[in-house]
C-alpha cells in the first residue's frame, strides 16, 4: 500500500513554569523581627556614641536620679513614721476638749502638735504676745498658735477680729512665724473669717479642731494656703 512515510518524531511536551514559592507568614514575621532588631541595635550604638561624646549628660542624669531617689526615700520613710505616730497617737474627742480649762486647752494643743512630729512649747500666760503655743513642724515651718477655749463650745461667744489683729501684730514680727493660727473649740464671727483670709491668719474652728484632735491627719493637711516647706518632706 502506498502511503507517506510515518514520522518517527515524538511529540514535544511543554513543561509548565514553576511559580516561585511564597514566603510563609512566619517567615515574614521573622524577617520583620530581624529588621527591627537591626534598627534597635543601630539606635543603641548611635546613642552610646553620642553619650560618650556628651558625657556630661550622663553626669546630670545621675545627679537627677540621685535627687529623685533621695526624695522618694524620704517620703517613704516619713509616711511610715507618720503611720507609726498615728498608731500610737494621742486622740481627743471634742467633748474632752470642751471639759478642759483654758490652760489645759493650751497644753492639749501643744501635745497634739508634738503628736504630729513637731517641736512644740506652751507660751501661754502673761506676756505671751498673743501666742499660746509655738511649734516647728517636720518641714521646718514655725507656727504661732493663739488658743481660745469656750466652755460652751459653739454656744459660747464668737472669736472676733480683735483677737486676729493681736495675732497679726505679733506672730511674724515677734515669734518669727511662717504660719499664724487662731484656734478655738467654738466659732468665729462673720467678720473674722474674711479678715483672717485677707491677713493670712489661719482659723481653726470647732469642726476642724475635732477632726485634727481625732488623729485623722496633721493640722497642715487640714488648712488651706499653707506655705511651702523649708525642707523637703512628705508631711508638708
Amino acid at each position: 500500500m502506498g502511503g507517506g512515510p510515518v514520522s518517527g518524531r515524538r511529540p514535544v511536551r511543554r513543561t509548565a513554569r514553576r511559580r516561585p514559592a511564597r514566603r510563609s507568614k512566619k517567615q515574614d514575621q521573622q524577617i520583620a523581627l530581624l529588621l527591627a532588631a537591626a534598627v534597635g541595635i543601630s539606635l543603641v550604638v548611635a546613642v552610646v556614641q553620642w553619650l560618650l561624646v556628651h558625657w556630661w549628660v550622663l553626669l546630670l542624669a545621675g545627679v537627677a536620679a540621685a535627687v529623685v531617689g533621695s526624695l522618694w526615700f524620704q517620703q517613704v520613710r516619713q509616711r511610715a513614721e507618720w503611720a507609726r505616730v498615728r498608731a500610737q497617737a494621742l486622740r481627743l474627742r471634742i467633748a474632752e476638749i470642751d471639759a478642759l480649762d483654758h490652760r489645759g486647752f493650751e497644753f492639749a494643743i501643744r501635745d497634739l502638735m508634738r503628736r504630729d512630729g513637731c517641736k512644740a512649747e506652751r507660751l501661754g500666760g502673761a506676756g505671751d504676745n498673743a501666742c499660746d503655743v509655738r511649734a516647728v513642724d517636720p518641714a521646718g515651718r514655725i507656727w504661732a498658735i493663739q488658743c481660745k477655749h469656750r466652755r460652751d463650745g459653739n454656744l459660747g461667744s464668737a472669736v472676733g477680729v480683735g483677737v486676729l489683729q493681736q495675732v497679726n501684730g505679733t506672730a511674724r514680727q515677734i515669734h518669727g512665724a511662717d504660719i499664724a493660727v487662731v484656734l478655738t473649740n467654738g466659732r468665729f464671727s462673720s467678720k473674722a473669717i474674711p479678715w483672717g483670709k485677707e491677713h493670712r491668719i489661719h482659723l481653726v474652728d470647732r469642726h476642724t479642731l475635732g477632726e485634727w484632735a481625732a488623729g485623722s491627719r496633721p493640722l497642715w493637711d487640714l488648712l488651706d494656703r499653707i506655705p511651702p516647706p523649708r525642707r523637703p518632706t512628705a508631711l508638708s
